[in-house]
């Protein structure tokens, strides 16, 4: 069994991430989904938050998901993302004022529709924001 497990990041717009890695936890729909070399197949949905990379028993790299979905074989875990950002590249401050135009956007809202839409917005601009300011797995 190899100690690596090989580990990529897509997003619609471009291939973030492509190597081997030790572990990497998802925030897969039914919770969070560490992945090793070795780990049984799977498919999976990914609900938005932290991917956290592994070198070792540390965290290296971490990336915000909107959500996705991810597919885990023996030798390799892809995570095909509708929205990816590595942490360090969110704007808090832009989140924050993204976070306060939406809530108004809910009070707003015209009919039921646009009111979901608008809160569906509002849950992913907060995951973001928690995944900036309290990164997961130290």
């Amino acid at each position: 069994m190899a100690d690596k497990i090989g580990f990529d990041v897509v997003s619609p717009e471009r291939l973030l991430l492509s190597e081997d890695v030790d572990m990497v936890v998802i925030p897969a729909e039914e919770g969070d989904m560490g992945v090793m070399a070795g780990h049984a197949p799977v498919i999976a949905n990914v609900r938005p938050g932290t991917i956290a990379v592994f070198s070792g028993n540390s965290v290296q790299k971490r990336y915000f998901v909107a959500g996705g979905f991810l597919e885990v074989t023996g030798e390799r875990c892809t995570v095909l993302a509708e929205q990816a950002t590595p942490i360090e590249d969110i704007d808090i401050s832009a989140t924050q004022s993204q976070i306060k135009d939406l809530s108004e956007d809910v009070s707003h809202a015209k009919d039921e529709r646009e009111k979901e839409a608008a809160e569906a917005d509002l849950a992913l601009a907060r995951a973001k924001l928690q995944a900036a300011e309290s990164p997961a797995y130290k």
